[in-house]
This record gives structure tokens, sequence and C-alpha cells, in this order.
């Protein structure tokens, strides 16, 4: 095993720009106070470890999530009562959609000759980029979503809920993610070839889609017995009142899910190059 050591310069070049990037997005709202320390410490790990490329990938996830999150909440108002979280990330959820690929930046250090570190992260942050595309573009849409377990029509912004809107915005994000991975190749793996790019977007959007399996058959989900609704939100409801456990897996909550989501996405990726034999 080859290791890979960053420069003195890289690591605190990477710790630079994670906290700055950190600040920024806590003085515009993206992140509370937790989040902005856990983006320090992904952006830091990313940009020391990985370099431009890697970061250039976080950034695209972190920065278009983001936006969308904010520019569309007034629009999702409603929907959005029902979700565990508001669109200013905390800690949790930063390391729910960034921990995966993480992970993989510390295995290239490692393993540095490998493919497999890129392609894991590149497909984690194509799912979690794909999901919350879905969940932002996809409160939009002006049909009702349907349960992606059981065809049933449900309410808005309920968990496990598909549109097509949502569905076509997940592919777009996870291809945004995708295309900007190939646009900064790594110069020292092979050149990218199609089927790559083509396996990446496609482990994203299933990635996502795993998400909505998992939210509409076991993900916790709760009752707010004032507003008469479900909702991922505990242990209280946005009007106050606490809300009890109804069904699922108590311990999968929403970050769990995301997870889950950025780890499949990954998984499938890197298992299906292997087997067809990209690289």
């Amino acid at each position: 095993m080859e290791f890979l050591p960053a420069s003195n310069l890289q690591l605190i070049l990477g710790g630079i720009l994670a906290l700055v990037a950190a600040l920024i997005a806590w003085a515009v709202k993206w992140l509370n106070w937790e989040g902005a320390i856990a983006a320090f410490i992904l952006g830091a790990v990313v940009f020391g470890l990985g370099g431009l490329s890697w970061a250039v990938v976080l950034l695209t996830f972190f920065v278009t999530s983001s936006a969308l999150s904010k520019l569309f909440k007034r629009s999702k108002s409603n929907p959005e009562k029902f979700y565990a979280k508001g669109s200013r990330r905390d800690a949790g959820q930063v390391f729910a959609n960034g921990g995966i690929a993480g992970l993989f930046v510390v295995a290239h250090v490692f393993f540095p000759d490998s493919w497999l570190p890129w392609v894991g992260f590149v497909a984690a942050f194509a799912a979690a980029n794909a999901d919350t595309w879905a969940t932002e573009l996809g409160a939009l849409s002006r049909k009702a979503p349907r349960l992606i377990s059981t065809g049933k029509q449900v309410e808005g912004g309920t968990s496990g809920g598909v549109t097509l809107v949502g569905t076509l915005a997940a592919l777009a994000g996870s291809a945004l993610v995708v295309g900007v991975a190939w646009w900064f190749w790594p110069g020292d793996l092979p050149p990218v070839q199609w089927m790559q790019i083509l396996v990446l977007a496609l482990a994203g959007l299933l990635g996502s889609l795993v998400d909505s399996w998992l939210g509409a058959t076991v993900q916790a989900i709760y009752y707010c017995p004032t507003c008469k609704k479900e909702t991922e939100k505990t242990p209280t409801h946005h009007c106050g009142t606490p809300t009890t456990f109804l069904r699922g897996w108590e311990w999968l909550d929403n970050d769990w899910v995301n997870i889950l989501c950025t780890g499949s996405g990954a998984i499938l990726a890197v298992l299906v190059l292997e087997l067809v034999q990209i690289f």
C-alpha cells in the first residue's frame, strides 16, 4: 500500500479555504454554527487531502443544494413543515450528506493509485445532490406525489413521496455533480469514458430513490395531535406540540436515511464499474 502524503501547503490552504467557505455559508444562513463547524471539518479534509478536483465537486453540491433550499423556501413552506429540519443545515445534515464522501477522500490518501476512492466520492455527492434537488424542486410539482413503495397518492412533503418533476430534478442534480467531476477529472486516473459518466449519474439517481424508499417504508415517522399530520419532526412539531412515534424504525431518522442514500450511490457505482471493468 502506497501512502500519499499531503503537502503542508495543501493542508494549510485547504484549512483556510474550508474556514472561509464555512464562515460565508454561516453568514448567508445556509448553516447554523454547528453546521459551520462540521462544514469546516469536512471541507478541510476534502480540500487538504483531496485537492482541487475533490473540492470543486464538494462545492458544487453544497452551493447548488443550499441555494435551492433558500430560493424555493417560500414556495414549499407547507411541505417543509413535514421535514425533520429546515433549510439551514446543522452538523448532522452536513455529515449525513458529506460524511461518506469524506471517508473516500481519506481512502484516497492510503490508496492513491486506485480509482475507487474518486468514483465513490463523486457518486456519494451525486446521490446527495440528487436527493436534495428532488426534495427542493419536486415540492413545486403541480401533481400530488405518490409513495414510491405503493403508488398511493399522498400529501406534498410526505416522506417517500415521488413525482415526475422530482425524479427529473434528481437526475439533473446527479448529472451536474458528475459533469463537474468529468471536467475536473484527476489527471492521475485513466481518461474518463462516457460509460463512467452514465454509471455515476445513474448511481446518484438510484441513491436518491433508495432515500425515498426508506422514507416510505422504515424511516421513523411521528404524529402531531394538534395539526393531525404525520411528520419527521421530533420531539415537537412546528406548532410546538410534542409529537408521538407512529411507525418505522425509531433510530432511523432523516440523517441516517441520507447516509444510506449517499452510501448506496457510492457502493452501486463502485460495484458496477468494477464488474464491467471500465477502469
